[in-house]
């Protein structure tokens, strides 16, 4: 009887065991996913600003040196690799400062501000930085959740033994940064 009693422990031990690696599993499974779904905004929006910048370019050449900061800065965000999420961060925050500076210069503009592509260009950039601080919050709760799971007993435990690891958060820099690129028409 003493037998069964403890093979039948040592089973929910294992149990025990499969279903918090499991969980820990599945909260790493969300990070990447989150991670994803901000990578492919940033697509977005990388592969929204030539078209941007050609269209105020189109209006206002002389501001060469604007236009090489934004494609300076677009060139840079791309490049970052897939998994370097500060790398990601502070290349965007120079993007989003340069893209600021792009929309500063259109405003001197009335006929540019006119433009229907350009108009079309500016609501989808709009669109996308929603759509983007949306996904860098949802990704910082599901790190948030994923580092609380593998720092809290039992869960440390496990995540020792498997080599989970802590992420990071996507972290701001500055204030400026923290303010979505402001579309205005």
């Amino acid at each position: 009887m003493a037998l069964w009693i403890i093979l039948g422990v040592i089973v929910l031990i294992v149990f025990w065991i499969i279903g918090m690696y499991n969980g820990l599993i599945k909260a790493k499974i969300k990070v990447d996913n989150s991670w994803s779904d901000i990578r492919v905004f940033l697509k977005k929006r990388f592969d929204l600003i030539p078209n941007l910048v050609n269209t105020v370019k189109g209006y206002a050449a002389h501001e060469s040196s604007t236009f090489e900061k934004v494609t300076a800065a677009r060139n840079a965000a791309v490049a970052v690799p897939p998994g370097d999420v500060q790398g990601a961060a502070q290349a965007n925050q120079v993007l989003g400062g340069a893209l600021r500076g792009l929309l500063a210069v259109a405003e001197n503009y009335p006929e540019l501000k006119a433009n229907q592509n350009f108009l079309e260009l500016q609501t989808a950039l709009q669109s996308i930085e929603g759509d983007l601080g949306n996904a860098r919050r949802y990704y910082n709760a599901t790190v948030r959740d994923y580092n609380t799971s593998i720092q809290q007993f039992p869960g440390v435990i496990i995540a020792n033994m498997a080599g989970f690891k802590a992420r990071e958060f996507y972290e701001l820099e500055s204030q400026e940064e923290a303010k979505n690129v402001e579309v205005k028409f």
